[in-house]
């Protein structure tokens, strides 16, 4: 039994949608559970080993063993956003996204997750920590990783597999996300095009200025 600690956000639709065909299939048959929550709680499931692996916030996962798989923005991300203002507000679902704010010297309410992405959709005004990261480092930022206690090989594996896939997902799941989330199909089909996985290179770049710069913060 693996059990996964799984956040609802749209950003993780399409590795949801992945790891239900993985778990069943043939080759890979894994009995498979799943623990819900919003990042900030995931991280402390994972932490007091209540979860065996789960996509952990990019400021708590500097020590946690992790396969080549995160939440990698190139650019925008559209649902990390900072609404400006003259108090810093955190948002309790995350961990990352408010370090972020105070590494890039940034004072607002920090809005993550689909709220945020409601939020950019409606056309208010906020920054895009994601944009306003790139512009300044010229990297791309990630804001998660999938880390795990062990089952190293099959994380690899699972990892390899997702990355090598064109994930296509549903019409009913599409529609189901969008009636959880209030997020019309066609928003949830432009917001996936700005979310990629893949820690490569320049990602790791990123990821390790990401780290160097929190440490001051």
């Amino acid at each position: 039994m693996v059990l996964f600690g799984k956040i609802e956000y749209l950003n993780l639709l399409p590795f949801h949608v992945f790891m239900k065909r993985y778990a069943q299939s043939t080759r890979h048959h894994m009995s498979l559970n799943y623990k819900k929550g919003v990042p900030s709680k995931i991280n402390a499931e994972f932490s007091a080993r209540r979860i065996d692996a789960a996509f952990i916030s990019s400021i708590g996962a500097k020590k946690c063993r992790r396969a080549p798989l995160g939440i990698v923005a190139d650019k925008k991300v559209l649902s990390v956003l900072l609404i400006p203002q003259e108090q810093s507000v955190n948002d309790s679902e995350s961990a990352t996204s408010n370090v972020l704010a105070k590494v890039l010297g940034l004072k607002g309410e920090v809005l993550i997750g689909d709220k945020a992405l409601r939020y950019y959709l409606s056309g208010q005004e906020a920054i895009d920590l994601a944009e306003y990261w790139n512009a300044k480092y010229h990297l791309p930022f990630v804001f998660a990783l999938l880390c795990h206690h062990g089952q190293t090989r099959l994380m690899k594996e699972l990892s390899k597999a997702f990355l090598k896939q064109r994930i296509r997902i549903p019409q009913y799941i599409l529609q189901q996300a969008s009636q959880r989330t209030g997020v019309s199909v066609n928003d949830i089909r432009y917001y996936l095009t700005y979310i990629s996985y893949h820690i490569d290179r320049k990602a790791e770049q990123g990821l390790q200025k990401f780290w160097r710069l929190s440490s001051k913060h």
